[in-house]
């Protein structure tokens, strides 16, 4: 299918420069791009394939300054990256309106409520009471336990289990391996040194346009729920405990692992590889670097963070300056000691 510069333009709120006729049907790299597709430019390290790129249609930001003639025709948008994404999002509801039906084989519990234009793949397990939404689409593999709601027009992809009790809202994306809702790592220790296991009754809720990374595991509370609340974004290979709290619009990046019963507040990022220790509270706004280790309350909302344990961004930043003058600042102590040495001498004489 073809757009045009007028109808893309359009779409994404642009101002057309060049030919406003040209159309494309794919989309490319700005490096890579060919005739007939579209592409984006956002990061100024890009911006000299802008004038040898072959794609016909580019989308820059409005504040860019052109240095030369280029060939392909411009829609200039106040945030480039943004606009392209809006367009992928269209592109992508577009090829997946034709997913529509129950394929088969398939295991649906006859308690089961569906939804209307709703998919379901094939091999797909749908529990005793489970209620599944409008729009929403189960791809191949997965697994919903019993008594799981799922909202409107959400997407479960390939393989992902989510167990008994747990519920999901609109617009939610899962992606392929994440186990929402399996048990809570809780064990008491006993008197002869066993561990006896603490049953997990709780559920996880996932509030509406969260999305959620390949191969993540959420745990379900042990009692209550485990809440990811709406438009928070979780990347690939996470953990997360029993009775969390992720709040509204926060990101946490891969291989990140978050301990049991911790609340973090909204618009958070927490980079990749983070740890963060149990029972404790995230304030709004607050930056982890990757890696850091958190084993404390973050009180102060805004606060950046870096290190293990982690502490202040930007006086880790002046450690670290020093750190680097260390073999500078020993040469001068040693300079400093030999001439103590020699007004020593000379004053014993």
């Amino acid at each position: 299918m073809q757009f045009t510069a007028v109808q893309i333009a359009q779409l994404i709120n642009g101002n057309i420069e060049g030919n406003a006729d040209v159309a494309v049907s794919s989309f490319g790299k700005i490096e890579e791009a060919k005739s007939g597709q579209l592409t984006f430019l956002a990061n100024p390290k890009y911006e000299d394939f802008l004038y040898t790129t072959a794609a016909s249609l580019v989308i820059v930001n409005e504040s860019l300054e052109l240095k030369r003639t280029i060939s392909a025709t411009i829609i200039r948008v106040k945030d480039a990256y943004s606009a392209f994404a809006t367009l992928l999002e269209i592109y992508q509801q577009y090829q997946s309106q034709s997913l529509i039906g129950i394929q088969q084989p398939v295991y649906i519990d006859p308690s089961a409520k569906i939804g209307e234009n709703v998919f379901i793949g094939a091999f797909v397990f749908v529990g005793v009471n489970v209620v599944i939404g409008d729009g929403t689409k189960i791809f191949p593999g997965s697994y919903l336990g019993n008594n799981v709601k799922i909202a409107n027009n959400t997407t479960i992809h390939p393989g992902v289990k989510i167990c008994h009790d747990c519920s999901v809202g609109s617009n939610v994306t899962i992606h392929a391996g994440t186990v929402i809702g399996s048990d809570g790592f809780g064990f008491a220790p006993q008197s002869d040194g066993t561990l006896k296991k603490v049953p997990q009754i709780g559920n996880v809720v996932i509030e509406d346009n969260v999305e959620i990374g390949a191969n993540a595991t959420i745990d379900r509370a042990t009692i209550g729920s485990t809440i990811i609340r709406s438009g928070a974004k979780l990347d690939n290979l996470l953990q997360i405990a029993h009775n969390v709290e992720i709040g509204n619009n926060t990101v946490v990046a891969a291989q990140t692992g978050i301990s049991g019963s911790t609340k973090i507040g909204k618009n958070v990022m927490i980079g990749g590889q983070a740890g963060i220790v149990g029972h404790i509270q995230i304030a709004d706004g607050t930056k982890i670097n990757a890696q850091s280790g958190v084993s404390k309350s973050i009180k102060k909302p805004n606060t950046s963070l870096t290190g293990s344990p982690a502490y202040d961004f930007t006086s880790a930043l002046r450690s670290q300056a020093v750190v680097r003058n260390l073999p500078e600042l020993e040469n001068r102590i040693k300079d400093l000691e030999n001439l103590v040495q020699q007004l020593q001498s000379k004053i014993s004489k």
